[in-house]
C-alpha cells in the first residue's frame, strides 16, 4: 500500500485508499475538468471536497500541494517511474492522465500537438475571459458603474465563442470525431456561460448553432453527468 504521509495535504484530507489517484477539488469549471476526465477514463481515484467558499485553498496543507492556492490538484501514488506525483493546474493534469492512460488524446505527435493547442485556447482565452465576464455581470463587478469592463469581456466572450463555432463547423468534436481532454477542458466552461453566469442572451447564444449542439452532445455523455457533481458540494 502507497505511503503519502510525506505530503502535507493528506492531513487535512486522509486517503482512505491511498492506491488510487487523490483528487482535490470543487464542482467548478475547472475543478470538473479532472473529474470528468478520470470518469472518462474509468481510472480508480478518491476525490475530496476542498470547499472554495470557505477559503480551503488558502489553508496551509493545501498550499504544500499547490501554492497558487487554486483547484484542482492530483495526487498519483502511481505516477512516472513508480514514485508518487502531486500535480497541480487542470490544463496540466488532463495531460498527465491522457499520456499515462493513452486516451482521450490522438496517439499520433501531430494530433497530441493540435489536441494542445485547443487545451491551452481554453486555459489562456476561453476560462479567463468567460470568468471576468461572469463577474462583471453576475457578481460584485455588476456594481460598478463603469460598464466597460463588462463590454469588453462580453465582446472578447462572444469573439472566442465565434472561433468555437468556427472550429466546430463539419465536426463533432474539437479535434472531429474523436472527444479528446480539449473538449473536456471547454465543456464546463460553456455550461456555466449560459447557465450559472446568466450570460446566454448577453454573448448571443443562441445564435450559433455548432457550440450549442457540441456542448449538448457532451453533456449527454454519461461520465460527464457524472463528473460535473464531482466532488459533492455536500
Amino acid at each position: 500500500m502507497p505511503d503519502l504521509s510525506a505530503f502535507p495535504i493528506t492531513a487535512r484530507w486522509p486517503a482512505r485508499h491511498p492506491d488510487r489517484i487523490q483528487l482535490y477539488a470543487w464542482p467548478t469549471p475547472n475543478g470538473v475538468k479532472v473529474s470528468i476526465a478520470l470518469e472518462e477514463l474509468g481510472v480508480p481515484y478518491e476525490p475530496h471536497a476542498v470547499d472554495i467558499g470557505k477559503n480551503e485553498t488558502w489553508n496551509p496543507k493545501f498550499l504544500s500541494l499547490n501554492p497558487n492556492g487554486k483547484i484542482p490538484a492530483i495526487l498519483d501514488p502511481d505516477g512516472p517511474g513508480g514514485k508518487p506525483l502531486a500535480l497541480f493546474e487542470s490544463g496540466a493534469i488532463l495531460m498527465y492522465l491522457a499520456e499515462k492512460t493513452g486516451q482521450l488524446i490522438p496517439a499520433d505527435p501531430a494530433g497530441r500537438y493540435e489536441t494542445a493547442q485547443w487545451l491551452f485556447f481554453q486555459m489562456a482565452a476561453l476560462g479567463p475571459m468567460f470568468g471576468q465576464l461572469g463577474y462583471f455581470h453576475k457578481f460584485a463587478g455588476r456594481e460598478i458603474e463603469d460598464k466597460r469592463p463588462l463590454n469588453r469581456y462580453r465582446d472578447e466572450s462572444k469573439r472566442l465563442l465565434g472561433v468555437l463555432e468556427t472550429r466546430l463547423t463539419g465536426r463533432d468534436w474539437i479535434m472531429g470525431e474523436d472527444y479528446t481532454i480539449a473538449d473536456i477542458a471547454m465543456l464546463g466552461w460553456v455550461r456555466n456561460l449560459i447557465g450559472f453566469y446568466d450570460a446566454r442572451e448577453l454573448v448571443g447564444y443562441d445564435a450559433l448553432t455548432q457550440v450549442p449542439a457540441w456542448l449538448e452532445r457532451g453533456l449527454a455523455r454519461p461520465a460527464v453527468q457524472r463528473g460535473l457533481e464531482i466532488p459533492s458540494r455536500g
